[in-house]
């Protein structure tokens, strides 16, 4: 197994974690596979789950979409399958992607990144 996985730590919860403490929104979510944060993609505006690593080094992140079983290590960007993580392995089936609910502006498309 690589190093920056750690199978047992479950996610830190059911969306980007900053996005929810400062009332902003998310297009995909990732988790970190590490110690489990969730973060938002980088088509995202804030771009929460890169930040992470650039802030604790930790190198491998993983779709939280449902469905999605990829792995991705920042040091040499590749994709990879990984092992399976603490549950739950993806954020709930009926939440909306983007999401939040309510916090995603009409005009999303306009601020996401390419």
């Amino acid at each position: 197994m690589r190093d920056g996985i750690n199978p047992t730590v479950p996610p830190s919860g059911t969306g980007c974690k900053e996005c929810l403490k400062t009332g902003g929104w998310w297009v995909h979510l990732r988790r970190c596979a590490q110690c489990g944060h969730v973060g938002c993609c980088d088509t995202s505006p804030s771009r929460h789950a890169t930040a992470h690593f650039h802030a604790t080094r930790h190198p491998v992140i993983c779709s939280f979409e449902p469905g999605e079983e990829w792995f991705f290590d920042y040091r040499d960007e590749t994709v990879f399958p990984g092992p399976h993580l603490a549950a739950p392995r993806a954020h709930p089936a009926d939440q909306p992607v983007p999401g939040p609910e309510g916090a995603v502006p009409d005009d999303w498309m306009d601020h996401i990144h390419q």
